[in-house]
């Protein structure tokens, strides 16, 4: 684990990349929020990131989340940005203050169940393989009128927005189009449905630049806060 020291450092260097790709697409700073990435680092990194401001940890894995949250004592929303598997759902209701990866119908209807059972309305994204990219997880362009239309419906599920990542193929062009095209599905989606979708899921260490010129409100950044993953 680095030190404090560093993690200023990192943070301020990811601060400054933040608000100069703002600048440069004519968007207000306050637009754009930064999730710190805290999955396989220690609970130092959910305490690095509230001493600057950070009150939510983006997480992969629901076990780890189980052993880590109860060593944490402040103040934290706990975000799971990974893969839910089914026999994972209810654990992941009672651990997680919001899902942003939602990538299939079966995983609503589990989610809402679970949430009923519990009495929780849980708030999440839906996950959409805008880079339609064969290796990652997430509803295709054609279904995502179907997700949210089910999703609506589920008493016990708010959706406040979309997630993506881009494909891992560094290149540029590819990584723009992909986060265009979740912007427009979702100016798409908010007028098909007339409701709000305020927030997109997109962007990470290495293409936080073209994510936030593309609309995104929300960074996920992990190594370059706090370096190599253990």
């Amino acid at each position: 684990m680095i030190t404090f020291k560093e993690f200023i450092i990192n943070f301020t260097n990811i601060k400054h990349r933040i608000e100069r790709a703002c600048k440069e697409s004519g968007r207000a700073v306050s637009e754009v929020k930064l999730l710190p990435v805290t999955k396989t680092h220690p609970v130092d990194a959910i305490k690095y990131a509230a001493q600057v401001g950070l009150t939510s940890a983006g997480e992969n894995r629901v076990q780890e989340v189980k052993a880590k949250k109860p060593l944490y004592k402040g103040n934290c929303s706990w975000e799971l940005i990974g893969h839910l598997q089914s026999n994972k759902v209810n654990e992941a209701v009672s651990l997680f203050d919001r899902i942003q990866s939602v990538d299939s119908l079966k995983l609503i209807q589990k989610l809402n169940s679970a949430c009923e059972v519990s009495g929780k309305v849980l708030p999440i994204f839906l996950q959409c393989n805008a880079g339609e990219d064969p290796n990652k997880y997430g509803f295709n362009e054609a279904s995502m009128s179907e997700a949210l239309e089910m999703v609506l419906s589920s008493a016990f599920l708010k959706c406040e927005g979309l997630m993506t990542i881009a494909p891992l193929d560094h290149n540029p062009s590819s990584t723009k189009a992909c986060f265009e095209k979740l912007r427009m599905i979702r100016d798409s989606l908010v007028s098909e449905f007339k409701i709000e979708l305020n927030d997109l899921s997109m962007g990470m260490t290495q293409d936080l630049e073209e994510a936030i010129t593309a609309g995104s409100t929300l960074i996920r950044v992990g190594s370059a806060l706090y370096g190599s993953r253990a």
